[in-house]
């Protein structure tokens, strides 16, 4: 049998024992023995009684008056009477005081008059048992059998009552018996002592001075009941205090931790980029030794050699080698760099973006391929025509590298798959493949840099300097991935709205740089201002190879000593010098002379943004490592412009 229907069988057993007790007590009742003073004292039983309650603190139990005169009604009349009374009492608990809003049922009212019929029976049996005739207790004084039978009557209500109750609560639900009659019923013990304590010094009263002698003590008790009542709110309201308190500090041991916890995240964000950061300081020194060990060992030779055919193949792979090492440095600094500058952003038409993506990666993707007798078909998806703001070199590497990816993931061929489309504000930029797929320990790490899955041959800062690329252009990536199936990157970039297309100007052919012829007799005068000697020297040697006379410093303030005693056609500066940077030699500069052109070199002019350039009034930028044909390019320019300004003068 489950709980419901052990719950109905005990509700229906305490109605049938209920009613069967209601009908002895009827049957049995003294009717001589009742008067006035009876129908009284069950009208304020039944009607006045169970609306004076207080409220224990901390649990749902209340100590109520009704159970003083349900004892006091026992002392006076007797058993059946006291039984007859507590039924009805807890008949109108049920119908007259409960909540408006809340309906119960008859079968819950009978169950509450049959429970107390119970209850006050198991009362009177057990006294009468042990004390003999309750309604004669009273009348041999407060004698030690009286004080014992108020406590016996006591114990027995309560226990029995609180007992019957709990039982019931245990079946309706899954808490245990104990812990319900713990929380809902232990401190109800207070009503029941307290109720036979004052039942039995009224009665004695009664028993004193007559029935309506109660009314002289009724203020006093009424005065009691009220600074018990008050005394009972203090406790509550203390108990509120300490609970509000203990609150708080709760509140504050949570703030305690979650500001331990954000430290906590703090140091662990901070050792994940001192993490990576050590893998890019160990990447890079890699690299760097692999260069610097092949441009060391081609010298050495050279120095041994006096074949000229061997020192110009030696001088090819130093080349070579230090045009890697650039490359190297020009991708940590597209990774590293956090400029968000969008100076030099021009519309681009992404559908001509992936044409020419295709065409530059074609020795890929179909010659190395099929020379490996690998078949790789390529899938071109145009969608849109929408543009984008940006540079599109910078984009075009971004598809190219994952174009190249893609390819080195299907060693067996496949298809590759470049999209484009419109998602809401974006357009959306696809590279998919059916490659070989990732598995969720390098799906995890694609974007850290110097992360590769292709050993020596990679150096691991593609897709994180693609990333940075996309991140510049206020975009972002998607990538899923599955074993087996492939991977698909997108690329989602901002739609440019009311912007077309620049009109393209012809332009023509690179002039190789040449040596400088000038008219005049005098040779240009160029300041070379570098703290670095060989750089300084290198420049120097450059500039005097195409007829220049040379002026070397190796501080700012070494510079300005220069101009000071000659006047100079042109400046190269370095950028990072000890005293005076090269910005601020520049400005210095600017303040004398608004037209004597100024090249910035520099390990960082990548970094070096079209605003800044424009606003120190810097002619050029030329980033390190240079190219030679670069320096001659800019002095072959600084000569147009002396020999112009010979012209306007003449």
């Amino acid at each position: 049998m489950n709980r419901s229907h052990l719950s109905k069988f005990y509700i229906n057993t305490v109605i049938a024992i209920g009613g069967i007790v209601l009908v002895y007590a009827t049957l049995t009742l003294p009717f001589d023995k009742l008067d006035r003073n009876f129908l009284i004292l069950a009208f304020v039983t039944i009607m006045l009684s169970s609306r004076m309650t207080v409220q224990i603190p901390r649990t749902n139990g209340h100590i109520s008056v009704s159970d003083t005169l349900i004892f006091l009604t026992l002392l006076l009349y007797g058993g059946e009477a006291g039984i007859l009374v507590a039924a009805a009492e807890g008949l109108g608990t049920s119908l007259l005081l409960r909540p408006k809003a809340i309906k119960i049922s008859t079968r819950t009212v009978a169950f509450n008059c049959g429970m107390l019929a119970c209850v006050t029976l198991l009362t009177v049996a057990s006294t009468r048992l042990f004390f003999g005739n309750i309604a004669e207790l009273p009348l041999d004084g407060f004698t030690g059998k009286y004080f014992f039978a108020l406590f016996f009557m006591g114990l027995v209500q309560y226990v029995a009552n609180s007992g019957m109750a709990a039982l019931h609560t245990t079946l309706k639900g899954n808490k245990p018996f104990w812990h319900i009659w713990k929380q809902h019923y232990l401190w109800a013990s207070i009503t029941y002592f307290g109720g036979v304590s004052a039942a039995g010094l009224t009665a004695r009263i009664v028993d004193s001075a007559g029935f309506y002698s109660v009314a002289i003590v009724t203020p006093l008790i009424a005065i009691i009941f009220l600074t018990y009542r008050m005394y009972m709110q203090n406790v509550e309201a203390s108990a509120t205090a300490a609970k509000a308190e203990q609150a708080q500090q709760h509140i504050e041991e949570l703030n305690h931790y979650i500001a331990e916890q954000e430290r906590m995240r703090e140091q662990l964000n901070d050792m994940e980029k001192m993490s990576a950061l050590g893998e890019l300081a160990s990447g890079v020194a890699h690299d760097f030794n692999n260069t610097l060990a092949g441009i060391l060992g081609r010298a050495q030779l050279l120095l041994k050699t006096e074949d000229s055919q061997e020192i110009k193949k030696g001088l090819d792979i130093i080349i070579k080698t230090t045009e890697d090492g650039a490359k190297t440095v020009k991708r940590i600094q597209d990774f590293a760099r956090q400029r968000r500058d969008q100076q030099d952003f021009i519309p681009v038409a992404v559908d001509q973006l992936l044409w020419d993506v295709s065409e530059i990666t074609r020795p890929r993707w179909k010659d190395l391929a099929e020379a490996s007798n690998v078949q790789i078909n390529l899938e071109l998806q145009i969608r849109s025509r929408e543009l984008v703001m940006g540079d599109a070199s910078e984009l075009r590497e971004v598809l190219v590298n994952m174009v190249i990816n893609a390819v080195d993931a299907m060693p067996n061929g496949g298809t590759l798959t470049l999209s484009v489309e419109d998602v809401k504000d974006f357009i959306q930029i696809g590279v998919t493949d059916t490659g070989i797929g990732m598995p969720p320990e390098v799906y995890s790490r694609i974007f850290d840099p110097f992360f590769t899955t292709k050993g020596k041959a990679g150096m691991g800062l593609g897709l994180a300097v693609s990333y940075s690329i996309v991140r510049r252009h206020e975009g972002f990536i998607e990538v899923s991935s599955e074993v087996g199936r492939g991977s698909s990157f997108r690329i989602n970039l901002p739609i440019a709205k009311g912007v077309t297309l620049p009109v393209q100007q012809e332009t023509s052919t690179q002039v190789e740089a040449r040596p400088v012829h000038t008219k005049s007799k005098r040779r240009t005068k160029i300041l070379v201002v570098d703290d670095e000697e060989h750089v300084r020297e290198l420049i120097g040697d450059i500039l005097e190879a195409e007829g220049c006379q040379v002026f070397l410093a190796e501080r700012g303030q070494e510079a300005l000593e220069i101009l000071k005693h000659e006047k100079v056609d042109g400046i190269f500066t370095d950028v990072g010098m000890p005293g005076m940077s090269g910005w601020e030699l520049a400005e210095v500069v600017r303040q004398t002379d608004k037209r004597i052109p100024i090249a910035l070199v520099t390990g960082w002019g990548d970094v070096v943004s079209v605003e800044e350039q424009k606003d120190a009034a810097i002619n050029w930028v030329v980033p390190k490592p240079f190219n030679v044909d670069r320096i001659i390019e800019i002095t072959t320019e600084i000569t147009k412009r002396r020999e112009n300004n010979i012209k306007l003068v003449a």
